[in-house]
């Protein structure tokens, strides 16, 4: 057997796992409808246990993969680093847990341009985890487990600076799963396109090291 070939698993199967980072956004922007005040500590523990395992599987899993399977590897992880740090900068700026609580920090066009970032976001998480289960049950296992850690607290997110932004616990709620579905069309618009997985997860890999970070 080619060592650079995939060995996947179903679309099917796949797609069931993003459905639950989906469905762990979704509930985060429940959970934060529920209840307006949360322990700081404990969301920014759930944050770097996420971006932990992210950045670990990005370096010692993602990037040595996809470098073995197309030349273009480190180019590609260099565009996805950037487009990532172009739309923060350009679309929504960075966040950081505790400033959506403050909602004379947060403007009505703001909650709006969150949804987009953290959408875009969302949308790589999908391409990530359906890469990796193209290559390797294995890999994506491990990208699924880096990727639902921190899709709670992203919900969590998005919800909170809709509310802060004035929208409704309803229009909060939907936006939160709005950003989880992203992942699940990630992920959809990756399998035509398997013929090009190496390419898929080399980007994402830049696209996970900059939202690690």
């Amino acid at each position: 057997m080619n060592p650079n070939e995939p060995v996947g698993v179903s679309f099917w199967v796949t797609l069931g796992f993003i459905g639950l980072t989906a469905a762990a956004t979704a509930l985060g922007g429940v959970v934060v409808t529920l209840r307006r005040r949360w322990d700081a500590a404990l969301l920014n523990y759930f944050v770097a246990l996420g971006g932990g395992f992210m950045l670990a599987a990005a370096v010692l899993e993602m990037m040595p993969v996809s470098a073995r399977m197309t030349s273009m590897a480190p180019v590609l992880v260099l565009a996805g680093y950037l487009l990532i740090h172009l739309v923060e900068h350009t679309v929504v700026r960075h966040f950081h847990f505790g400033e959506e609580t403050h909602p004379e920090h947060v403007g009505v066009g703001v909650g709006v341009s969150a949804l987009v970032g953290l959408s875009i976001h969302s949308f790589f998480d999908g391409i990530s985890i359906a890469s990796g289960f193209v290559i390797s049950p294995r890999l994506g296992v491990l990208l699924f487990i880096a990727m639902i850690l921190h899709k709670a607290p992203e919900g969590f997110t998005i919800a909170s600076i809709m509310l802060a932004g004035g929208y409704s616990r309803t229009t909060a709620q939907v936006s939160s799963i709005a950003v989880g579905a992203a992942a699940i069309l990630g992920a959809i618009a990756m399998y035509p396109l398997e013929a090009f997985v190496g390419e898929g997860l080399a980007f994402s890999a830049g696209v996970t090291l900059y939202v690690a970070a």
